[in-house]
């Protein structure tokens, strides 16, 4: 992906998102939990493709993260990997991914909580082999209180955006989204780091699904992705109602 404030090296495996690390701040005016409503349940967990199962090398974890305790936001991401990529060598490319967070870009392990590859499958990235989503390292200033789902690929203006990797991503939203949250809401989060689009303390609001680029200098996740936001927004809550 560009970045306005970054320039990338040129490397084998383009980098999913070039960010810093936010360190643990408290939340100033945390949102209030939802009871549980009948009218609008939490979806059921789509089928994950564990780290085990991708072979996350858990050496290369310097420190596992606290557990997201509330799922207010949903922030889509691109990872910038070409378009062509055979499924079967996804693995290889998480694995790949796993390396350039921890060993480039200084993080404890993988940014994003989950990927998604053009043939819909779901894989799980910064966890503990549960499906809990971990704090990431996915938006910088806004990883509190929210998952970040990476898509394989770019997703650029003119790209073709799949059908099964966006049914894929609709399915992790739905699933961890805090019951009662309103797919075509809004929400606030308060930033935690001023190089995210906001001073660190300063209250933004965001679509409850949302891209990368609103809470960070960058293109991210891609004009044809991001294009794709409001049909994803009705996709999640005809899962979730």
């Amino acid at each position: 992906m560009r970045l306005a404030k970054l320039a990338l090296a040129a490397t084998a495996l383009p980098l999913a998102v070039l960010m810093r690390w936010d360190a643990p701040v408290r939340d100033p005016e945390p949102e209030r939990r939802s009871a549980p409503s009948a009218a609008r349940p939490a979806a059921a967990r789509p089928d994950l493709v564990s780290r085990a199962e991708w072979g996350a090398d858990e050496r290369l974890v310097r420190e596992r993260s606290k557990p997201v305790a509330t799922v207010s936001a949903v922030f889509i991401h691109h990872t910038g990997h070409a378009n062509d990529y055979d499924c079967a060598d996804t693995p290889r490319m998480l694995r790949s991914l796993q390396a350039e967070h921890v060993r480039r870009m200084g993080w404890d392990d993988m940014g994003y909580n989950f990927v998604v590859d053009r043939c819909g499958t779901v894989y799980e990235g910064r966890g503990d082999g549960t499906g809990r989503a971990l704090r990431g390292a996915h938006t910088t200033g806004f990883n509190t209180r929210s998952v970040g789902i990476g898509a394989l690929g770019d997703f650029g203006a003119g790209a073709h955006v799949p059908r099964a990797m966006l049914e894929a991503i609709a399915a992790v939203a739905a699933w961890k989204l805090r019951p009662g949250a309103d797919p075509h809401g809004r929400v606030r989060l308060v930033s935690t780091n001023s190089d995210s689009r906001y001073h660190e303390g300063s209250a933004a609001r965001f679509d409850v699904i949302t891209g990368h680029r609103d809470g960070f200098e960058t293109d991210c996740p891609g004009d044809a992705l991001y294009g794709q936001l409001p049909a994803l927004r009705d996709e999640v809550a005809r899962r979730r109602w």
